[in-house]
């Protein structure tokens, strides 16, 4: 028996400078599943990533654990220094199969449905960040994204590659960026307790309807463990429903315990699992 994969559609460059392609498993020839492999630029490196992997013939042989490897050769040949795969909650035969590759847990992303305005608590207030604040903001959201990437796993160069690429094509205006919210939460005598980086229409879930995604939820040191976090998240929500927007999502780095029980209290639920590991 001989497992392959053979190419189901052209190779296709992305939005974001990179290139993506579909793929049959096959076994002797007869398809038995399919999967893609994508390369994303993150800085002047490559990253891949491994999609919509199913086998429909002959499940529990080993096919889609043949497929996923010989993706990885794929995207090494692309130049890829490291893959991830974004797997459904619900499929939890991908996930073994992930962890029996070496792949460990990196994100859950969390999503919920907004029926009403939360309300605030009293003594604080939300208002923009301003381009004056900007920099200051921006340096902050790094360091913090830099510090959970690590957290996460990510080696030191892979993960200032990716705080930079990130931030540059999420914020290309800065502060005037159209579909962006950033907020600062302050307290009484106007002291700066957090803030919030809030992408209000992200993308789209299957129905086109709007999401929105919090970026960064950040608490002073100073000022946590009072509950503003869980303030900031409910600014979030206000500003999405004023915008028109009844679905939020965000990510949240797995080792992150603290966000994972605020965002669960919140209702948030888990839909993705992000995997990854280095491709040597």
């Amino acid at each position: 028996m001989t497992i392959t994969l053979r190419p189901e559609s052209p190779e296709t460059p992305t939005a974001a400078g990179g290139r993506t392609r579909r793929w049959q498993i096959c076994v002797n020839g007869r398809q038995v599943g399919g999967l893609r492999t994508t390369a994303v630029p993150r800085g002047d490196q490559l990253w891949g990533e491994i999609a919509e992997l199913e086998v429909h013939s002959g499940r529990g042989r080993g096919r889609g654990t043949i497929g996923a490897l010989a993706a990885e050769e794929v995207l090494r040949g692309w130049g890829c220094i490291r893959v991830d795969a974004d797997i459904p909650e619900t499929a939890r035969v991908a996930r073994s199969l992930a962890a029996t590759l070496g792949y460990t847990e990196r994100m859950r992303n969390m999503i919920k449905r907004l029926d009403g305005p939360p309300a605030l608590p009293g003594g604080v207030a939300a208002r923009p960040i301003g381009a004056a604040e900007f920099p200051a903001w921006l340096a902050e959201a790094k360091a913090g994204y830099l510090r959970d990437l690590l957290a996460s796993g990510l080696g030191e160069e892979q993960a200032r590659a990716k705080a930079e690429a990130d931030h540059l094509t999420l914020l290309p205006q800065g502060a005037g960026t159209p579909g962006v919210a950033l907020r600062r939460l302050l307290g009484t005598g106007e002291e700066p307790l957090g803030s919030l980086w809030l992408a209000l229409r992200l993308r789209e879930l299957s129905d086109g309807a709007p999401l929105g995604w919090v970026m960064v939820v950040e608490v002073a040191d100073a000022h946590r463990g009072h509950g503003h976090g869980r303030t900031l998240m409910r600014v979030a929500e206000r500003e999405c429903l004023a915008a028109g927007v009844r679905d939020l999502g965000l990510n949240v780095f797995s080792g992150n315990e603290v966000a994972i029980r605020l965002y669960e209290s919140l209702g948030y639920r888990v839909t993705n699992r992000v995997y990854g590991k280095p491709l040597l």
